[in-house]
């Protein structure tokens, strides 16, 4: 893959115009001492959008391409909540917030869409090692409670 087929994906052309759109418009406004955190905080989310989608379109298997969009999607949300908490800190205005947000919902649909469009298709099932998975034997989980001293303070009525 090369990113001259990645241009043609729309889904990652739009995952990156709305990450260029949180550096260029958002990133900027955020005071000094928001350096370290939520200015970090989201150029790695909405930096992730598109670079989950990427790797996702370079996987053999359509279940790889699938979990990496869910990955993407996943960023997408985490990138939505640090806008709403931006907005709520009046770090931007409420038409940029309110476009953002807007955008971030096309973008959920547009990723819902090429999820979709991955299951239905199959797209790399015939590729060597598709069919093979991991499956990992769930054994239960127990715990000798009588090992740790009961503290009655914290916990009056057990």
């Amino acid at each position: 893959m090369s990113v001259k087929s990645l241009e043609t994906l729309e889904t990652w052309k739009k995952a990156k115009e709305f990450a260029l759109c949180v550096y260029r418009e958002v990133l900027p406004l955020l005071p000094s001492q928001e350096k370290w955190n939520l200015n970090q905080q989201l150029r790695r989310s909405a930096n992730s959008v598109p670079a989950n989608i990427a790797e996702g379109y370079g996987r053999l298997s359509y279940q790889d391409n699938i979990r990496f969009c869910y990955n993407a999607r996943g960023s997408l949300e985490e990138t939505l909540s640090h806008l709403v908490m931006c907005y709520e800190l009046k770090y931007v205005p409420k038409p940029l917030s309110d476009s953002l947000e807007q955008d971030g919902e096309k973008l959920t649909q547009l990723i819902n869409g090429y999820i979709g469009y991955l299951k239905r298709s199959k797209h790399g099932q015939t590729k060597p090692g598709a069919n093979y998975s991991v499956h990992e034997d769930i054994g239960p989980y127990e715990i000798d409670l009588s090992e740790f001293p009961k503290d009655e303070s914290r916990f009056p009525d057990s």
